[in-house]
């Protein structure tokens, strides 16, 4: 694997395995300098293995990685640089902040454990802390703060020795939900301006899609898609891609005389490129009317509705299946009610194959 010092962190072919079972298979990915890349699938994907092999806690049997184009690990040969030789920041769940220790004490472990002589320590401390708004923090306790200014420390302390990348394990997950969403923007805003180059792993596809700048959708120990995360949005690779995003509504169809069939239903789909029998079609709710101006209309039936400040999150299904597609719409309509839905041809995403 050829060395490029424009890549914070490259990957190729890796492969792990505990015993007969194989949890990574020939994962290969590029991070260059100053992007994000967001691990992203359900618990059980592998994504969690990955990052313990980008930060030294696990050998790879096959395949190999760089850090900003040094060798840290090469599953051929068995060499593996450890944690500590690898100079990675990391960001944990839980902060992992020593509440005994002044905000100043815990950002500045990292350069003590590499013996950074005081004056200097002292220095890129108060740097780190005024580059996440915090320099006036330095003496308080991490009790004192909010659980925001808390994630600020942590990434402080993340980035005080100036690593070539930093690692983001799951730091949101034990936020409620509305604090993750005020926090994610505050991260992003951050990850921005400071120029990090990150590795965020989630299993929230919404952080993802906010704080990367390629999002790697993982399944199975395997890479379903790496892309952008506008291309993921518009353009998902597999239905499996589709449905973890939560991009709209899966139909099964089967070809038929008149074209293609909504299976359980009346409703034709036309597409005259896919060489199947059957097929699964997103219809994507960024394609979906609810003023009947499109070319073709679907009937639903309004099962749930909620308010929000943007409007009423509805759920409505499809009339003659089980499928649900949520929605937001400006006026509000109540459960039980019979709407039509209108796409155009050119919105909808097709698969071969059944679910």
């Amino acid at each position: 694997m050829s060395t490029d010092t424009d890549l914070a962190l490259s990957i190729r072919d890796l492969t792990m395995r505990y015993g007969t079972a194989t949890i990574l298979e020939k994962i290969s990915v590029d991070l260059p300098a100053g992007q994000v890349l967001g691990l992203l699938g359900p618990s059980g994907c592998g994504k969690t293995t990955l990052l313990r092999l980008i930060s030294g806690l696990l050998t790879p049997n096959e395949g190999a990685i760089e850090i900003a184009g040094q060798s840290v690990a090469n599953g051929a040969s068995g060499f593996s640089l450890p944690p500590e030789k690898r100079g990675l920041g990391m960001v944990f769940q839980d902060y992992a902040l020593w509440p005994h220790m002044s905000v100043a004490a815990n950002v500045a472990f990292p350069l003590e454990m590499k013996r950074v002589p005081p004056a200097e320590r002292k220095a890129r401390v108060l740097r780190a802390l005024d580059r996440v708004g915090l320099s006036a923090m330095a003496d308080r306790r991490p009790s004192d703060l909010s659980g925001g200014q808390q994630q600020r420390v942590a990434i402080a302390r993340a980035i005080v020795a100036e690593p070539p990348l930093v690692l983001f394990d799951e730091p949101l997950s034990n936020l409620d939900r509305e604090l993750r969403e005020t926090m994610v923007e505050e991260i992003a805003d951050l990850v921005a301006d400071l120029k990090l180059s990150a590795v965020y792993v989630t299993h929230d596809h919404a952080e993802a899609l906010t704080l990367s700048s390629k999002i790697a959708v993982m399944r199975s120990g395997q890479i379903e898609q790496l892309a952008a995360p506008d291309e993921l949005v518009m353009a998902p690779e597999t239905a499996a891609v589709a449905e973890f995003l939560r991009l709209g509504c899966l139909l099964p169809v089967n070809r038929s005389a008149h074209g293609w069939e909504v299976r359980g239903t009346q409703v034709n789909l036309q597409n005259t490129q896919l060489d199947a029998d059957t097929a699964q079609v997103l219809l994507p709710e960024r394609g979906l009317l609810l003023d009947g101006s499109g070319p073709h209309q679907l009937k639903a039936e309004v099962m749930r509705v909620q308010t929000r400040s943007t409007g009423h999150a509805l759920t409505v299904r499809v009339c003659g299946t089980d499928h649900e597609i949520r929605l937001v719409s400006p006026v509000r309509v109540a459960p039980g009610e019979l709407m039509e839905l209108s796409y155009a041809t050119e919105s909808l995403r097709w698969f071969p194959g059944t679910a």
